[in-house]
C-alpha cells in the first residue's frame, strides 16, 4: 500500500516543485503553492495511516537505547523555530529540570513524538504565547553515569517529559476524544491544519517504547502533554565518527556525467528527465526493466545509477546485488529511489551497498544535492 499510494504523489509533488522553481507571476506561485500544500497534507496522512497500521500489526521496528533528552530537545527546538517565529510564540526548555536526563527509548521515534507535541503547542496557542518543555527527573543521571551500568540499562525510575502551552485549553469532553484517530479537537476554532492522527500515533509510539502518554488541560489556561518513559543511565562516551570533507567546491560542469535510471513507471522517469534538464552536465539514459538496466550498466559504465525498488522482472535489491557482484560495475554508486518509506527497508539496502536511499514523493532539491555530492565524490 505504501508503494501504491506514494507513487502517484511522486509525480504530483515532483512536478509541482519544478513548477514552483520556474513560475514567476504571483498568481501562478500561489496556485502551485496550493497544489504542493494539498499534496504534502495527503502525504502526511498516508504516512500516519501506514505507521499506525504497522504498529497495530506488530511490524514497527523499535530500537531502544539510552537517549539524552537535552540533545534531543535541542534538535527539536531548532526544527520548530521557524513556526514559532512566524506566530511570535516563545519556545523554551527548562534546562535545570532537564539536566543530564537520559531515557530508554527509540531516539528517532521519541523525537517524532516531541516534535508533534511541540508543534501542536505552537499551532493551538495564542498569538504571542509560549511553549515550555520540562523534565521531571528526581535523580536521573544528575551525578553522571553509573560506572557499573555503562550500557545504559534501566534504573527502575520513570522520567516524565512535559510540553506545556498557553493556548485555549480543553474541556473534559474534548480531552476524552483527544487521542481518537481523525478527531481534530480544537481545530474548529481556527484554521489549524492537520490530519487528526498525530496524537493517536504519538501515543502508540510511546506505548511501543514501554511508556505512557497523557494530558492535563484547563480551559482558558492551557494544556500540558506529557510522556513518561523508563530512566536510563548515561552511556559511556564513544568516539565520534569522522565527518567527510564537504565537496561543494568541486566543479562538475566541465565534464559530462552519465546517469542510468532503472525505472518502469513513465511518469517517474519523465519527472527525473525534467529535473535533470537543470543539470546540463548530466546525460540521462534509462531502462524499464532490471535485466535491461544490468545490460546497459555493463555496456555504458555510467557514473551513477538511480534504481527503483519495484521492477517488473526482478526486485531492485537483486539488481543492486548483481551490480555489486560484477567487477565491471561494482564501483558504480547506486542511489535507490522507492515509494517504500519503511526505515528497515532503507537500512537493509544501505547495508547491502546502496550509496543513498531516497523516498518518493521525491524532494527535488534533496535529489539534486545527493546527485551533486555523489558525482563530486566520483570526480574526486
Amino acid at each position: 500500500m505504501s508503494h501504491e499510494l506514494r507513487t502517484p504523489l511522486n509525480a504530483i509533488l515532483g512536478f509541482g516543485q519544478l513548477l514552483q522553481m520556474d513560475v514567476e507571476t504571483p498568481d501562478l506561485q500561489e496556485s502551485v503553492g496550493y497544489i504542493l500544500k494539498a499534496g504534502e497534507h495527503l502525504l502526511n496522512l498516508i504516512n500516519d495511516v501506514l505507521e499506525i497500521a504497522r504498529i497495530e500489526e506488530g511490524k514497527l521496528d523499535i530500537s531502544l537505547e539510552p537517549v539524552l533528552v537535552h540533545d534531543l530537545l535541542e534538535e527539536s527546538l531548532q526544527l520548530v523555530h521557524p513556526l514559532a517565529a512566524q506566530r511570535n510564540i516563545t519556545v523554551k526548555a527548562d534546562v535545570a529540570s532537564v539536566g543530564n536526563c537520559c531515557v530508554r527509548a527509540d531516539r528517532r521515534r521519541l523525537q517524532q513524538v516531541l516534535l508533534n507535541l511541540i508543534s501542536n503547542g505552537l499551532k493551538y496557542n495564542r498569538e504571542g504565547g509560549g511553549v515550555t518543555v520540562s523534565c521531571n527527573t528526581p535523580s536521573c543521571g544528575v551525578d553522571g553515569p553509573d560506572p557499573g551500568n555503562a550500557g545504559g540499562a534501566e534504573t527502575g525510575e520513570r522520567v516524565r517529559i512535559s510540553v506545556s502551552d498557553t493556548g485555549r485549553g480543553l474541556s473534559p469532553e474534548q480531552v476524552a476524544r483527544l487521542f481518537t484517530p481523525f478527531e481534530r479537537v480544537g481545530a474548529e476554532q481556527g484554521e489549524v491544519e492537520g490530519t487528526g492522527l498525530g496524537l493517536a500515533l504519538s501515543r502508540h509510539l510511546v506505548e511501543c517504547m514501554g511508556g505512557v502518554m497523557g494530558v492535563q488541560s484547563e480551559r482558558g489556561v492551557g494544556s500540558t502533554f506529557w510522556v513518561e518513559l523508563d530512566a536510563a543511565n548515561l552511556p559511556m562516551p564513544v568516539l565520534e565518527l569522522a565527518i567527510t570533507r564537504p565537496l561543494n567546491n568541486i566543479q562538475l560542469s566541465e565534464q559530462v556525467r552519465t546517469l542510468l535510471y532503472i525505472e518502469d513507471n513513465l511518469s517517474n522517469l519523465r519527472l527525473v528527465e525534467v529535473i535533470l534538464k537543470k543539470q546540463p552536465w548530466v546525460k540521462l539514459i534509462s531502462a524499464g526493466q532490471g535485466q535491461m538496466g544490468l545490460d546497459m550498466a555493463s555496456e555504458h559504465l555510467p557514473d551513477l545509477v538511480l534504481l527503483d525498488l519495484h521492477l517488473p522482472d526482478m526486485p531492485g535489491s537483486e539488481v543492486l546485488r548483481r551490480l555489486q557482484s560484477d567487477p565491471r560495475t561494482s564501483l558504480i554508486p547506486v542511489v535507490m529511489l522507492s515509494a517504500d518509506a519503511n526505515p528497515h527497508s532503507a537500512a537493509k539496502l544501505l547495508e547491502a551497498g546502496a550509496h543513498a536511499y531516497l523516498t518518493k514523493p521525491l524532494d527535488v532539491k534533496r535529489l539534486l544535492k545527493v546527485l551533486d555530492a555523489t558525482l563530486a565524490q566520483k570526480v574526486g
